[in-house]
């Protein structure tokens, strides 16, 4: 007995690609990264297989995001990679071609929407559908979206980090920052360069900030050994970096997110604005899982603020969800095939 599929679900994201399977959930997680072979011109690996040579590649493999801020940087990789997750998810033995709902982010131009669909359909699907992102996090994360109150969603992920105001199953406010996660990780990389003369790649970044990040400074700091290159005897060295040095390295990047959140509330209508203040802000995405991220937003605004549950998977689980009830979201689509 095949299990034919014919819905997926997909979370197209700078950092990462989450594929949903109604009834499933989450089937596939893995990085948004090709391995691309410039000589023959040809993909070579994809997700977790293309992360790990992220840094480690002979100058004849380039390993990179295809998809830059949100948006497709590299149309012809991008379709590679979609349809590597396609494929994939589907499994073998699959005759039908799948509905497909997308995320993009809610600052997307036409164009890029449109091109966002013309690599779905390529890539194997029977319909693509663009949804954008803060609407999607929002059904994920359980908020009843076609009520007449308003909730506001903030969602980071690696590439943006997307505020946005909803009632009634549509945007009523909203701004894109580009900056979220990968931005986080440079800043921590410049900041080790700047005070210990030490060069790390993207991926000890990340490592730091996921292993003693926080944005906010904190009394009991931990600790996080440090390998990289010395930028002046050119060897490796060692190095020790605590909290809130980490804290201080991410600061600016955390105001610019914070300032976006800010429009977006001093665009809002007087009576959401009030049930904003009731609900409070829902954050979302990756990049909310960096602690006391929830804290700093809420001394910087004054709205009272919270992780949702698995903020992580909110998105694909929306797109999932969307799927399921595709004639209720129609309003909420952006492209259709």
């Amino acid at each position: 007995m095949f299990n034919f599929i014919t819905k997926l679900g997909i979370d197209l994201g700078t950092a990462n690609t989450l594929v949903f399977v109604p009834g499933r959930g989450v089937v596939i997680n893995e990085p948004s990264v090709v391995a691309v072979s410039t000589i023959e011109n040809k993909v070579l690996a994809v997700g977790n297989e293309a992360k790990v040579m992220v840094g480690r590649t002979p100058e004849h493999i380039i390993a990179y995001q295809p998809m830059r801020d949100g948006a497709i940087a590299d149309y012809r990789v991008t379709e590679a990679m979609l349809r590597y997750f396609i494929a994939k998810a589907r499994g073998r033995f699959q005759i039908f071609k799948p509905e497909v709902v997308i995320s993009v982010p809610a600052g997307v131009t036409s164009t890029e929407r449109r091109s966002v669909v013309e690599a779905a359909m390529r890539a194997g699907a029977k319909s693509a559908y663009v949804i954008k992102e803060p609407i999607l996090a929002a059904i994920g994360a359980g908020i009843p979206i076609h009520e007449p109150t308003g909730y506001m969603i903030v969602d980071i992920g690696g590439g943006t980090t997307d505020v946005a105001v909803i009632s009634l199953g549509g945007i009523v406010a909203a701004a894109s920052a580009k900056v979220a996660g990968n931005k986080i990780d440079q800043a921590i990389a410049d900041y080790i360069k700047k005070h210990m003369n030490l060069a790390i790649g993207e991926r000890a970044a990340e490592e730091i900030k996921v292993a003693i990040g926080s944005a906010i400074p904190v009394e009991e700091e931990e600790t996080h050994e440090v390998r990289g290159r010395d930028f002046l005897t050119g060897l490796p060295r060692t190095a020790e970096l605590s909290t809130n040095d980490v804290v201080d390295a991410i600061s600016e990047r955390l105001q610019e997110m914070v300032r976006t959140i800010k429009t977006v509330l001093q665009q809002t209508p007087p009576e959401l604005a009030a049930d904003v203040m009731d609900h409070g802000i829902i954050m979302t995405g990756g990049g909310s899982l960096l602690r006391n991220i929830d804290e700093l937003v809420f001394r910087s605004t004054g709205v009272p603020a919270r992780v949702a549950k698995d903020a992580a998977l909110c998105v694909a689980r929306g797109a999932g969800e969307a799927l399921d009830h595709l004639d209720v979201y129609k309003r909420s689509m952006v492209a259709k095939r």
